[in-house]
């Protein structure tokens, strides 16, 4: 059987849309003690299964300059609100992880690594459960 290559593209550079309620982007991030990280600036989404698979968020940085992209498998996200999305990582743990760069976004073995560093399974190995969002009060 073929595996699939489960190829990534930035949906603000695509022509593909999500559910409204699904498009978290300009959302403010809060790591696991409600610290705010930045705002989400862009989703990646399979084209193979038309998921989301990573958030860029973006932080710091003024009118641009400076700013730092991370790069976040949707796997960290524990709850969605109207304003803000919730991840189980420390404003630390975040501050270490690989950075955002958007020529390596179909590298699988770099994803790997992200994967790998925040602790989750890579989205196409066997058995991998897309998670649930739970929407917040």
């Amino acid at each position: 059987m073929d595996t699939p290559q489960h190829e990534l593209v930035s949906l603000a550079d695509s022509d593909r849309t999500v559910a409204e309620e699904d498009d978290i982007r300009g959302r403010t991030v809060r790591d696991l003690d409600g610290e705010e990280i930045g705002k989400v600036e862009d989703l990646l989404v399979d084209t193979e299964e038309n998921k989301v698979r990573f958030l860029v968020v973006a932080s710091g940085g003024f009118l641009g300059l400076g700013e730092h992209r991370s790069y976040i498998p949707v796997d960290a996200v524990t709850g969605i609100r109207d304003d803000e999305v919730r991840i189980d990582q420390s404003r630390e743990r975040l501050a270490g992880a690989p950075g955002y760069d958007p020529e390596l976004i179909n590298d699988r073995e770099y994803n790997e690594g992200v994967f790998g560093y925040y602790g989750y399974t890579p989205f196409w190995a066997a058995g991998y459960v897309y998670p649930a969002y739970p929407y917040l009060p």
